[in-house]
Formats: C-alpha cells, sequence, structure tokens
C-alpha cells in the first residue's frame, strides 16, 4: 500500500515543486494548530491563579499576550489553511488532466494486439476511475491527511512534554485506532479487489450492448441485456457490502472512542490534580489534545480507507501505464521523409503463439508503383503478413526493407507516414466528413478535399447532404451506407497521398453496382503507389502486378492472373470455383424470366 502511494505521489511530474512548498506549509500549519489548546490551557491557569506547575513566568502571569499570541496563531492559520487548500486544488486538477492525456496517448500507442485483448470500455473505465481516484489522493494528502499525520508526529511529543501521565492516554488511543484499521485493512483488502473486478464487468458489459445496440433490438434482446446488467449489479453490491460493514465498524469504533478517551482524562486529570502533579488548565488543555486527536486519526482512517478504496483502481491505472509496447521506436530511429515504396520481405517468419507460424520464410521484392495482390483461405497469412510491413508486429526472422532500410531502423511515425490503409470496415469517426478526411491531411484546404472526395467518387453523395462537408458521420459512420463509407475512406487515402497504399479487403461486403463505383476509386487512388491488396475476389486483382497465393503462411504460387491460370494449380481452381458460383448466380437470377407464367 505504501509503495502504491508513494507512486501516486511520484506522478506528480511537474508539480512537485509546488508539493514540497504544500508539504512545508502542512508542517507549520500542524505546529499552529495545537497552539490554541496550549494557550487556552495556560490562560486557565493564569485566570484560576493556579501556577504550581512552574510553567508561567511572571511576565506572562497576564492573560492578555497569552489571547494575543492565540490571536496571531489563529489568524496565520486560516491564511495559511486558505492559500494550502486553494494551491492543493489547482494542483490537482492541473496534474489529473496531465495524467489523463499522458494515459491516452500510451494506450493509444499500444498495439492492435493489446487492443484486440482489452475491451475498450474497460480500458475508458480504468482511465476515467483512475484518474479521479488519483485527484481525489492528491487533494487529500495536501488538503487534508498531511498535515493530520503531521499533526500527529507533533502532539504526542508536545503532549509528553506537557505531562506524561495524561500523554499515557492519548498514546493508547493511537495504539488502539492503529491495530483496528490494520485489522480492517487486512480483512477487506481482497474484497475490495472483487468488488473492482465487479465494476469492470459492468462497464464492460454496459459498453458492449450499447455498442451492438441494433443487434440488441433486431433480436428483442433488450430486456435479457438489462437482466444481464441487474445481475452484475447485484455481484457487485453483494462484494462490496462487507467492505462497508468493516469500515462502518471503524467508524462506531471512532465515534465510542472520544467519549472514553475524554471521560479517562477527566478522571485520572482528577485524580491528579488532588496530588498536585496537574492543573485545572491542563486537564483542560489534554480533553482539547483528545479532541483534536480524534478528529486527526479520523481524518488518518479516511486517508487510509481512502487509499485502500482506491488501490484496485491505481494498480489497474498502473498496469494499462506499465505496459510495454512490443513494438516501439529504437534509440536510432531516423525520421527518412518521403520514401519511394520499393518494398523487400527477406526470409520473414512470425508466431503468434511462438508454436504454429503466421507466416514462414517469406521473401518477395515489390518496386515502386507496382501491385502486389494476397490470396488464400482465412488465416493463411495475408493479413499477417501486411501487418509486419506497418509494424503492427515484428518478425522473429528475416527482415523487411522499404527503399533499402530496415523498417525496424525508422521511427514508427515516419514508417506509417509513408503508408496507407482501406481497411475492410471503414473505420470513422463521429465527426464531420471534412474532420474525417483530414485526418489523411490535418492541413487539407477545402478545394483539396473536394477534389480527392470527386477522386474517390463520393463528391455526389456528400453534396447531396444538406450540410455537404460538415455532414456527421456518426459514431463508426452509422449515419452514412457501407458503400460511402468505403468511398470515404478511399478519399482519406487520397489526402494523404502515401508512397504505399494496403488494400485490406477494401471492396468484399458490397454489392455490385457500389463495388463498380469503388473500383474505379481505387484505380484512382492506386496510381503511382506501391499497392498491397488483400482480396477474395480475385476479379479485383485482375490487372496486378503480381499475385501471391498463400496457404499456412507459406507463398505456394507467384506470377499473374494468367500465369497462374494457365499453371492450373491452387490459384486456378480458386478461379475456377469462383467463376462457376458467379455463373450459377446469374442463371438463378435470369431463371424466373425464363419460366412460363401460370
Amino acid at each position: 500500500m505504501i509503495r502504491l502511494y508513494t507512486r501516486v505521489l511520484q506522478l506528480l511530474g511537474k508539480e512537485k515543486r509546488l508539493g514540497w512548498i504544500l508539504a512545508a506549509a502542512n508542517l507549520l500549519l500542524a505546529g499552529a494548530q495545537f497552539a490554541e489548546p496550549v494557550l487556552f490551557g495556560r490562560i486557565i491557569d493564569v485566570l484560576s491563579g493556579n501556577l504550581s506547575t512552574g510553567a508561567l513566568n511572571a511576565e506572562v502571569a497576564s492573560p492578555w499576550p497569552l489571547l494575543a499570541a492565540w490571536v496571531g496563531f489563529g489568524l496565520f492559520t486560516i491564511v495559511c489553511g486558505a492559500v494550502v487548500a486553494l494551491h492543493a486544488d489547482r494542483l490537482a486538477h492541473r496534474q489529473r488532466q496531465a495524467v489523463l492525456t499522458d494515459y491516452f496517448e500510451h494506450i493509444m500507442q499500444l498495439p492492435l494486439t493489446y487492443h484486440t485483448g482489452t475491451h475498450s470500455g474497460r480500458l475508458m473505465k480504468v482511465m476515467l476511475q483512475g484518474t479521479d481516484a488519483l485527484w481525489r489522493l492528491w487533494l487529500g494528502f495536501f488538503r487534508e491527511h498531511f498535515a493530520s499525520i503531521m499533526s500527529l508526529i507533533v502532539l504526542l511529543p508536545l503532549s509528553v512534554d506537557i505531562n506524561w501521565r495524561l500523554a499515557v492516554l492519548l498514546a493508547v488511543l493511537c495504539v488502539v485506532f492503529t491495530v483496528l484499521t490494520t485489522l480492517v485493512v487486512r480483512k477487506t483488502s481482497g474484497m475490495q479487489s472483487e468488488v473492482e473486478e465487479h465494476y469492470g464487468d459492468l462497464s464492460a458489459r454496459a459498453s458492449d450492448a450499447l455498442g451492438n445496440v441494433a443487434l440488441v433490438q433486431s433480436f428483442t434482446r433488450v430486456d435479457a441485456e438489462v437482466q444481464g446488467l441487474r445481475g452484475v449489479a447485484d455481484q457487485l453490491l453483494a462484494a462490496q457490502m462487507p467492505v462497508l460493514s468493516w469500515w462502518a465498524l471503524v467508524t462506531v469504533m471512532t465515534k465510542a472512542s472520544t467519549t472514553i478517551t475524554v471521560l479517562a482524562i477527566f478522571t485520572v486529570g482528577i485524580a491528579l490534580h488532588q496530588q498536585g502533579l496537574t492543573t485545572v488548565g491542563e486537564i483542560v488543555m489534554f480533553v482539547s489534545f483528545a479532541t483534536m486527536l480524534i478528529q486527526r486519526l479520523e481524518q488518518v482512517v479516511s486517508f487510509i480507507n481512502g487509499v485502500f478504496m482506491e488501490a484496485p483502481r491505481l494498480r489497474d491505472f498502473f498496469n494499462v501505464l506499465d505496459a510495454v509496447p512490443a513494438v516501439r521506436d529504437r534509440l536510432d530511429a531516423i525520421d527518412p521523409g518521403r520514401l519511394q515504396g520499393m518494398v523487400e520481405f527477406n526470409d520473414v517468419s512470425f508466431s503468434y503463439d511462438g508454436k504454429r507460424p503466421a507466416v514462414e520464410d517469406l521473401s518477395f521484392i515489390a518496386l515502386p508503383g507496382q501491385t502486389i495482390a494476397l490470396v488464400g483461405a482465412t488465416g493463411a497469412g495475408k493479413s499477417t503478413a501486411i501487418a509486419l510491413l506497418h509494424r503492427a508486429f515484428d518478425p522473429q526472422s528475416g527482415f523487411i526493407r522499404i527503399d533499402g532500410m530496415d523498417v525496424r531502423g525508422l521511427t514508427l511515425a515516419a514508417l506509417r507516414r509513408n503508408i496507407g490503409v482501406v481497411f475492410q470496415e471503414a473505420l470513422l469517426f463521429n465527426r464531420s466528413i471534412a474532420d474525417n478526411l483530414r485526418v489523411g491531411k490535418p492541413d487539407a484546404t477545402d478545394e483539396e478535399l473536394r477534389i480527392a472526395a470527386s477522386r474517390a467518387q463520393a463528391l455526389d453523395f456528400i453534396e447531396r447532404s444538406e450540410r455537404g462537408f460538415e455532414t456527421n458521420a456518426g459514431e463508426r459512420g452509422r449515419m452514412l451506407s457501407g458503400g460511402e463509407r468505403q468511398r470515404l475512406s478511399i478519399a482519406r487515402a487520397i489526402l494523404k497521398d502515401p508512397p504505399i497504399l494496403i488494400l485490406d479487403e477494401a471492396t468484399s461486403a458490397l454489392d455490385a453496382v457500389t463495388e463498380a463505383k469503388l473500383n474505379a476509386a481505387l484505380d484512382e487512388v492506386m496510381k503511382g503507389r506501391t499497392t498491397f491488396v488483400i482480396a477474395h475476389r480475385l476479379s479485383t486483382i485482375r490487372n496486378a502486378t503480381r499475385i501471391l497465393v498463400f496457404e499456412n503462411g507459406r507463398v505456394i504460387e507467384s506470377g499473374t492472373f494468367d500465369e497462374l491460370v494457365s499453371q492450373g494449380g491452387h490459384f486456378a481452381d480458386l478461379a475456377t470455383a469462383q467463376f462457376m458460383v458467379q455463373e450459377k448466380a446469374r442463371a438463378s437470377m435470369a431463371l424466373p424470366e425464363a419460366m412460363p407464367p401460370l
């Protein structure tokens, strides 16, 4: 727990200097706050004429200097407390936003394999709850908790110096609190971790249902999803209630301790006073000490409870923050500027699990401007090969070069700036069409947007929209049709103008008319670029410079379309099968017209 909290303070970053200043101010506050009960007790002794302890000199036999000192300490406490609270608030808010931004940047740089295995709803929950937890702990530490801890350090030696006999009662109270809090923390630590797991499940399930709301509604699963969420919420409450019960016990013991300690001080104090071992002022002073000690102990317990309750969220936050990308820039990585686009794979092998190779001994060269098609069954290694090109992963053996340079020697930003991707599923932000297109070129002018949209066969439907380029695409582009989304992704690639282009099943899920429009757009975007096409529809790669046929991670055939068909191998079988399917589809469409009327 201490190690975790130390790391929370280390995340103050640039705010550490202000943190040290606030810590020093808290130390002064801790000392000043004890002036009030001490001065109060001395004033009572002066007024009652009880000077038996010898604590007062003749010069301070008057209560007025003591009262003036009380006023001075009081004003200092008020002003210093207000300044500390103000700057603690500002520090906590500034640093929360800084850490949130750093976390977001970190997770956006994590590889796709990490995001594939981690639900986006859980990552959002970890980000928001983690930064909120940090904010609460920073704020509490500098406004209350540090001052409370320092108060305990100041109080006990001070009370011993005044009257060690009464100080023993305060020490016993501290020991009881420490033991009780330790027992409760140990009892509930595992319980709270389970609670946070349920919170993660709740967030992931709700996000999952909202992300598939069309599926939920079409299959009339609204009640089922609500019941499922309610079930997770019930499990969460069942795990949370025992934790709350244990901490409620601490609260009850705290309240009881206040009364017991005050009564004990009065009882012992009266007995000591009768023996001449203390004064009335010291009894009043120690009653104030006890009340103040209880308040400080409550704040310390609140601090421990806060750290304990936030610990699972902070661990999740730090676990994500500590995730090291498998692919990252080398110290000597360079930015070569715009590349020509000559791509070379040399004996490249890669395995996801270290057992079965996803790509094995892959070697080929793509010259600038050539189109290389990758064909094969699902899982044959096509997508993995392309993922290795833009360094979603790095090969376990072999190397990939662009313009003679190993891709691992280039910065990730430089490499990916030279590669454009048109995905099978058009990925769009919930922003305007213009904003989505400018992902390809942030400084693109309105005229450049129009030209790119026109070349991608997208200008017609954009201009039909009431707001034109300012039309919102909706979440993941849901306000647009599949063909419209795909044409926008092509326009985005045109704007980026990369020397290397990847078309990942860009037309596989579209109808024939839309596919024809997209093929025209793709022909436009492929001009003058080294293009890699992953395709199941062989008609889309008829004019490819070379076709690589994949099977079990290996290239089993290579050549042009006509060469591979004439060889009568695996590709020829695929082409024949697709041709027969297409012929049957045409025949079935024409059959109703040939049938005589009934």
